[in-house]
């Protein structure tokens, strides 16, 4: 990959399937980044959180806050597939191939780089939303049992 430096469209796959791994910024960095280190934690995380709430029911109350890490996880991951995805020619080349010219190919938009991009706006939305869905109807619905207790 030195010769044809690093590929837009690749990018924004990784980030889009792989997000959750740091795969996008280990493509990107190299396996010395210690943020692409750090994107497994949340994610592993908030599937503990949908194990336990597979395994101990919907109300496990730690479940409430690992879950949405998951969610988050997913839609910061989309969200960068999506900057990656906006990012023009130029400064793509700029910021990832500094040695190659400017308008290098490595930095141009396809139509799978644009299928990417929709994708990874539905994938994050979903992800997101859900995510936040979830912890504030767990919280309020905790929020009436303990109303419940207080009355009685």
């Amino acid at each position: 990959m030195i010769g044809r430096g690093k590929n837009k469209t690749l990018a924004v796959m990784l980030a889009l399937l792989g997000g959750m791994f740091g795969l996008h910024r280990f493509y990107l960095r190299g396996l010395g980044d210690w943020i692409g280190w750090l994107h497994p934690i949340p994610a592993a995380l908030g599937w503990w959180g949908v194990d336990r709430v597979l395994t101990y029911g919907q109300d496990d109350k730690l479940s409430w806050l690992l879950i949405p890490l998951l969610g988050i996880s997913i839609a910061a991951s989309c969200l960068t597939g999506i900057v990656y995805a906006l990012t023009d020619r130029e400064k793509w080349n700029r910021w990832f191939n500094p040695t190659l010219p400017v308008d290098a190919s490595a930095g141009a938009t396809n139509w799978l780089t644009i299928g990417a991009l929709v994708f990874a706006l539905l994938t994050g939305t979903v992800s997101f939303m859900g995510s936040l869905a979830f912890g504030f109807q767990r919280y309020f619905e905790y929020q009436i049992e303990e109303a419940r207790k207080i009355s009685q």
